[in-house]
């Protein structure tokens, strides 16, 4: 029985997985609805996964997201790598369903990048690698404490979907003309292959999962309830 909840819980990874990168990285890709459209379509698909599969893994479809429920003790060692495993692979198949759909990787697939040349403010913003670092590990924080924190209480977790899929929302219309906002190694490495685009990729595949593990360490030593 054990094992047929984890051959379940594995299933739904790489389906939400998939379902998150192509998506998330469709709408950036077709650009409708600009920022906000953006924004609302990755939300939305964790919203919507958050109630449909969190009673059979917990819905992270994010390698960063397992790594810091793994370093918070809340799964063990094996099940945070094959969760891995799996959500890499939908997330890569995801890219190469989006370039056969859009007939082509012209469209940069929804790569995520970090800005050369964006227009705000009435200045023009380059962001720099370390910045970029920094912003991708930061918002990962948010998000991966609001998945540690929501998520696992029982007193707010009836609406844990809402929290974390609006905590993406957030993150995005704040990171997303900065770095694409990816908080998720899964959500870049699809696009990046598919679209033969690996500018800063080590960047999109390291800062996510410092700020997961940043999230971890707070909520098991600093706020923890034990």
């Amino acid at each position: 029985m054990q094992e047929r909840g984890m051959s379940k819980a594995l299933v739904v990874e790489f389906i939400g997985t998939f379902a998150f990168v192509f998506i998330g990285a469709g709408t950036v890709a077709l650009g409708l609805g600009g920022l906000v459209g953006a924004a609302f379509a990755h939300g939305l698909v964790v919203l919507g996964l958050t109630y449909a599969y969190g009673h059979i893994s917990g819905t992270h479809i994010n390698p960063a997201v397992t790594i810091g429920v793994w370093m918070a003790g809340r799964i063990d060692a094996g099940r945070a790598i094959s969760y891995i495993v799996f959500q890499v692979i939908g997330g890569v198949l995801a890219g190469f369903a989006l370039r056969y759909v859009l007939g082509g990787a012209e469209t940069g697939l929804g790569a995520t990048m970090l800005a050369q040349g964006l227009e705000a403010g009435g200045t023009t913003i380059t962001v720099p690698v370390a910045a970029g670092f920094f912003l991708e590990a930061l918002l990962t924080f948010f998000l991966v404490n609001a998945v540690l924190f929501a998520g696992t209480d029982d007193s707010v977790a009836p609406l844990a979907g809402i929290a974390i899929g609006s905590t993406f929302v957030f993150c995005f219309l704040m990171g997303g003309p900065l770095t694409g906002a990816s908080l998720n190694p899964a959500r870049t490495l699809g696009p990046a292959l598919a679209s033969e685009n690996f500018a800063h990729l080590w960047l999109y595949m390291v800062a996510p999962p410092v700020g997961a593990v940043a999230a971890a360490v707070l909520n098991r030593q600093v706020l923890s309830r034990r």
